[in-house]
C-alpha cells in the first residue's frame, strides 16, 4: 500500500529511489554505450563488450558498441526490399498504395506499401521489384499482359432490348411542348428519332415496384437526365450521357437494367452477368451498388460489387452463385476473368460511368479488353461529366446509332 506520507511518491525523478529497495543499489553510471546512453540498469557494472573494430565496423564509442550509421542505400526491411529490387515488404514501393494492405485497392496495385505507387512491385524501402511508382511497371501494364481467351461471336441467340411504351399523355405533346420542357430543364439531344422526355415518374412505364421505391425515398419530379435518359435508355438504342455527379444519373440506367434484366432468359449454372457496370473507383462502384440495391431487392434481382482492395472470397462466391448485375473497377474484372470465376458472355447491358475518369487514370487498355469479352450487338450506356476529345474517340468506337444528351 502506497505510503502517503512518502514525499518520494510525488517526485517524477524518484523511480529508481522507490525500486532500491527492491532491486538493490544502482550501479554507478559512467560508461555508456554507442549513441552515449547509460549502462542498461541491473548490469552490475560489468565489463563491457568487446569492440567490433576488428570486424570491420566503425571504431567504438567508450569501448563499447559502435555508433549507429545508418546504410548508404537505405533501408532493405523484409524479403528483399530496398533500392529497387526483390518482393521484400517495407516503407515504399510496394504492391499496394498509401499504406494499404489489400489486393489492388482501386486497382492501383495488390499488397502491402507505404505510399507505395501504383505498381506490384518489391514491397521494400525506395520502390523496386516489378512496380512500384519509382521502379518499373504498374499493375496496369501488368494488367495489359494478361491474355482473356478470345470469344466466339458467331451464332449468338437475339435478345429483346427495346421496352418503351410512350404513355398517352406523352404522346399527345406538341413538339413545341417539348422543345420548351427540354429548355426549362437545360436538356440538350442529338441522334435520330430521339423519343420525348418523360415529365412524371409513372409516365416511364417502370414496375410497379420501382414506383413504390420511388415513392419512399420521397422524389417528386425526374431529374433533367432522367426524363430524357429514361425513354433513350428504355428503348434499347446505345446512348452517351453528359452529366456531372449529382444528376441523377446512377438511376438513370439502373432502372432500365432492372427492365431489361426481367426481360432475359433465368441464368443457369455457369451463366456471368447480364448487366455489367464498370467504374473507376470502388467508392463509386459502392455508391452504385446502394442505390441499386433498394431496387432490385423486391424483385429479387442479385447484384455484386467487384473491386480491389477487398478480399476475393466473398466476391468470388457471389459469382459463382450467380448475380444478374455486376458492379466492377476494370482491374479487379480482369482479374476475376483470368481465374475463370466469370464469364461475359451474357452480358447485353453495358455501362461505363464516370468514362473521362476511367480514362484519365490510365484504364483504356483495361477497357478495351473487357469490352472484347461482350457480344457486339449490346446495349451500351456511356456516361461522363466531361467530353474531351479521346473519350469522344473511345465512344465512337464502342456505340453504335447512339443517342446523345
Amino acid at each position: 500500500m502506497m505510503n502517503p506520507y512518502d514525499n518520494r511518491y510525488t517526485d517524477p525523478d524518484s523511480y529508481r529511489h522507490r525500486r532500491s529497495g527492491l532491486m538493490g543499489q544502482q550501479p554507478p553510471l559512467g560508461a555508456t554505450y554507442g549513441r552515449g546512453g547509460p549502462v542498461p540498469y541491473g548490469s552490475g557494472g560489468g565489463p563491457l563488450p568487446p569492440s567490433f573494430a576488428s570486424r570491420g565496423g566503425p571504431a567504438p564509442v567508450g569501448g563499447g558498441y559502435p555508433a549507429f550509421e545508418p546504410p548508404a542505400s537505405g533501408f532493405s526491411v523484409g524479403r528483399g526490399g530496398g533500392g529497387g529490387g526483390g518482393r521484400g515488404r517495407g516503407f515504399s514501393g510496394g504492391r499496394g498504395s498509401n499504406f494499404y494492405t489489400g489486393d489492388r485497392r482501386n486497382d492501383a496495385g495488390h499488397g502491402r506499401g507505404w505510399n507505395s505507387g501504383s505498381g506490384r512491385g518489391g514491397r521494400g524501402y525506395g520502390g523496386g521489384g516489378r512496380g512500384g511508382r519509382h521502379g518499373g511497371g504498374g499493375p496496369k501494364g501488368e494488367l495489359d499482359n494478361i491474355a482473356l481467351p478470345k470469344q466466339d461471336f458467331g451464332n449468338l441467340v437475339p435478345f429483346e432490348k427495346n421496352f418503351y411504351f410512350e404513355n398517352p399523355s406523352i404522346r399527345a405533346l406538341s413538339e413545341h411542348e417539348v422543345v420548351m420542357y427540354r429548355t426549362r430543364r437545360e436538356i440538350t439531344v442529338e441522334g435520330h428519332d430521339v423519343p420525348k422526355p418523360i415529365r412524371l415518374f409513372h409516365e416511364a412505364n417502370f414496375p410497379d415496384y420501382c414506383l413504390q421505391v420511388i415513392a419512399k425515398l420521397g422524389f417528386v419530379e425526374p431529374t433533367p437526365i432522367q426524363a430524357q435518359g429514361w425513354p433513350m435508355a428504355l428503348k434499347g438504342r446505345d446512348l452517351i450521357g453528359i452529366a456531372e455527379t449529382g444528376s441523377g444519373k446512377t438511376l438513370a440506367y439502373m432502372l432500365p437494367a432492372f427492365v431489361h434484366v426481367a426481360a432475359q432468359p433465368r441464368l443457369v449454372q455457369g451463366d456471368g452477368p447480364i448487366v455489367l457496370v464498370l467504374a473507376p473507383t470502388r467508392e463509386l462502384a459502392v455508391q452504385i451498388q446502394e442505390e441499386g440495391l433498394k431496387f432490385g431487392s423486391p424483385a429479387n434481382i442479385r447484384s455484386t460489387c467487384i473491386y480491389g482492395g477487398a478480399p476475393k472470397g466473398p466476391q468470388i462466391r457471389d459469382l459463382q452463385r450467380g448475380v444478374e448485375i455486376v458492379i466492377a473497377t476494370p482491374g479487379r474484372l480482369i482479374d476475376m476473368l483470368e481465374a475463370q470465376h466469370t464469364n461475359l458472355r451474357r452480358v447485353t447491358y453495358l455501362v461505363l460511368d464516370e468514362a473521362d475518369r476511367m480514362l484519365d487514370m490510365g484504364f483504356e487498355p483495361q477497357i478495351r479488353k473487357i469490352i472484347s469479352q461482350i457480344r457486339p450487338d449490346r446495349q451500351t450506356l456511356y456516361w461522363s461529366a466531361t467530353w474531351p476529345r479521346e473519350v469522344e474517340i473511345l465512344a465512337r468506337q464502342f456505340l453504335h446509332n447512339a443517342y446523345k444528351m
